[in-house]
């Protein structure tokens, strides 16, 4: 069969297809334990679950406004007041399947062939597919684990060209769980700003920070300069929302019209379900979200204490999210030279699926999400360690 000549360069996850083997093992009869999966282990929210049955009560299964209904557009960007947004309006906002619609939504309205996206790697594994599949070019900047994963000005400088269009920020990070400060946010803000480079901020992880540090946003910067900037979010991380397919996106109304355009030629709307249950949850009671972030920073610590203690390992300790980027390529060797053999190794001596660091671009490091119960994460990380000593 002929496919086109853009799917040559387009990968597969990397996270459904470690998770896909795990479950594939685990049919086997093999006990795997799977921190392989960037999906919250708390269920949703009762008071969101709810509203949906309610929906379904009042047979709100139509169709509706591929930008979302009104009052969930109207939530949205009320919520972009909690980082002092005063001005987001309906027109400034849509909701998408996920984040991940609204990315690529984005690189689609923006990008024409040949413009080039910096990238800051480590990188969540879709942004350079997507990039790729709207025809642009993704510029991966890489940063260390000695600065916390952070980029720097200077390397950025050295990535930019006049072909440059558009910057893409993470923070909280996955896979890293890095996280900027407000000021070192404005300040990459204004770099770009400078030099008329697009800013995509996808903060869908911004309610999973850990004090002491602070929540940081770019939609601000969106407020003052909307033409330049664009804020990605969503539910899934939240609110333990992941099935439910809730993401959505602040930026120029202009932008927005753009994007409706998009969606409407290829998703439309999405669920009329989910959007009663987000509704809820962008409008309920919030302890649910504090009372998940504080068991992810428990677990947070719990992983850091054993991980620390592994032979030639460095982890820089996250911020935010639920993962950990371990370094571990001072134990690689001709049996297991990168990152995929490394996890191979770890599903075999450990049953313990992880994702290479190659997939997320720096192919020195693993990735482990912790968002387990205590008593599985302790189990596994304990099994890692075991199995990382005999590689010494």
């Amino acid at each position: 069969m002929r496919l086109a000549q853009r799917m040559q360069a387009i990968r597969p996850s990397a996270t459904l297809a470690v998770n896909a083997k795990a479950q594939e093992l685990r049919a086997a009869g093999k006990p795997i334990v799977s921190l392989a999966v960037g999906e919250p282990d708390f269920p949703t929210p009762a008071h969101v679950v709810e509203a949906a049955h309610q929906a379904l009560r009042d047979g709100f299964t139509r169709y509706t406004p591929v930008p979302g209904i009104a009052p969930l557009r109207e939530a949205v960007a009320a919520s972009f007041a909690r980082h002092g947004v005063t001005t987001a309006g309906p027109e400034h906002v849509m909701v998408t399947n996920g984040g991940k619609q609204a990315l690529f939504n984005l690189f689609l309205a923006l990008l024409d062939p040949g413009d080039a996206v910096l990238v800051p790697a480590p990188y969540w594994v879709s942004y350079p597919d997507m990039i790729a599949l709207a025809q642009g070019v993704p510029v991966v900047v890489p940063t260390e684990p000695e600065r916390g994963f952070l980029v720097d000005l200077d390397a950025l400088d050295a990535a930019c060209t006049p072909r440059t269009r558009m910057l893409v920020l993470n923070s909280p990070s996955n896979p890293t769980g890095a996280h900027y400060t407000q000021e070192a946010m404005d300040q990459l803000a204004a770099w770009a700003h400078d030099r008329g480079i697009f800013v995509v901020s996808d903060e869908i992880y911004d309610q999973l920070v850990y004090p002491p540090a602070a929540p940081a946003s770019l939609a601000r910067w969106w407020e003052r300069h909307p033409e330049g900037f664009a804020v990605v979010n969503g539910l899934a991380k939240s609110h333990a929302m992941t099935g439910w397919r809730v993401g959505y996106v602040l930026a120029h109304a202009d932008l927005i019209k753009a994007m409706i355009k998009i969606q409407g030629q290829s998703t439309s709307n999405i669920c009329s379900i989910a959007q009663k249950a987000a509704l809820a949850a962008l409008t309920g009671d919030d302890a649910c979200v504090q009372s998940m972030r504080q068991a992810f920073q428990r677990r947070r610590d719990l992983a850091m204490d054993m991980v620390q203690t592994w032979p030639k390992v460095v982890c820089p300790k996250p911020q935010g999210a639920f993962y950990l980027f371990p370094r571990v390529d001072a134990l690689y060797s001709p049996a297991v030279p990168d990152s995929a053999a490394m996890c191979a190794y770890l599903l075999e001596a450990a049953s313990v699926a992880l994702v290479p660091g190659a997939a997320f671009g720096d192919d020195r490091c693993i990735r482990i999400s912790y968002a387990v119960d205590d008593a599985t994460l302790t189990e596994a990380l304990g099994a890692i360690g075991q199995a990382l000593a005999r590689l010494c």
